[in-house]
């Protein structure tokens, strides 16, 4: 489970690990058991970056939640994306993640993500709710050189010239919102793709972005936390089938994993079931 200050570090670590990467993050969303970015440039480029941003949050867990090696065996898959339109649609599939799972956002307030960017009043943002006061956009400069570094977690940068909201630096710092909004062309067009885009959108192109699985270890612990939430107990044999339809739909929505996966957790037949899921 992440908190409040887990985000705003891993946002600061998506604009401190770039710096060493000729790729640019057209959109992200960072969740508790998963991330997506969408990302242009070279393919080895994208994957390296993507390996050393696992591998900074891997080493940040260690030292704040005193669990090493959590995300050693953590899969980074990618998905090539030909054509524009696709383009769109696995924008717009990253930016609805949140509210898709369950969190109860506005695809384009989700603080965690991009999504609070593209289509904004110049020099709006619309931001956490513990920042309470505009005045709160600083830059860096403002910053002592030691205070700069702790907040980025680094010692390796130390310019000056950086926009940072409270302790966050502003996301549009390292997001080219600019260029996906001269992709979408208007705001019209952008919103038209933000309602249409459904999961079967980027499951039909063999999408890995759609199939990635949290480990099953993982996964049944999730599945005990759900189980007692929603019925007080952790075993599925208590559950008649309603109940366990209603606890997989709950896991689908709340995380980014497989449907056989799912339905194989909750005691449920995959052929019987993954129609009604």
């Amino acid at each position: 489970m992440f908190y409040e200050n887990d985000f705003i570090d891993g946002m600061n670590r998506i604009f401190v690990t770039l710096k060493g990467y000729r790729v640019v993050i057209l959109a992200f969303s960072l969740m508790d058991t998963h991330a997506h970015f969408i990302l242009y440039g070279e393919f080895d480029e994208c994957n390296r970056f993507m390996h050393d941003y696992v591998r900074r949050t891997s080493w940040y867990i260690s030292i704040k939640h005193k669990e090493s090696h959590k995300l050693e065996n953590v899969p980074v898959s990618h998905q090539v994306i030909g054509d524009v339109d696709y383009l769109k649609t696995v924008i717009c599939y990253t930016l609805r993640n949140a509210p898709i799972a369950g969190i109860r956002s506005n695809a384009l307030d989700y603080p965690w993500s991009s999504g609070p960017l593209y289509f904004k009043q110049s020099g709006l943002w619309c931001s956490p709710l513990w920042i309470e006061e505009t005045d709160d956009m600083i830059r860096s400069s403002q910053l002592g050189l030691n205070h700069r570094r702790e907040k980025l977690r680094t010692r390796k940068y130390d310019s000056a010239d950086v926009k940072m909201i409270c302790e966050l630096v502003f996301p549009g710092e390292y997001v080219a919102y600019e260029l996906v909004e001269s992709l979408f062309k208007t705001c019209k067009s952008f919103h038209y793709f933000l309602s249409k885009t459904r999961e079967e959108d980027v499951e039909a192109r063999g999408g890995s972005i759609s199939r990635l699985s949290i480990p099953m270890q993982e996964m049944r612990q999730h599945k005990n936390e759900i189980c007692m939430e929603l019925f007080g107990t952790t075993s599925i044999a208590r559950l008649n089938t309603q109940q366990r339809i209603l606890l997989a739909r709950t896991m689908r929505a709340r995380y980014n994993s497989s449907l056989k996966q799912i339905i194989r957790l909750s005691g449920l037949v995959y052929d019987e079931a993954k129609d009604v899921i």
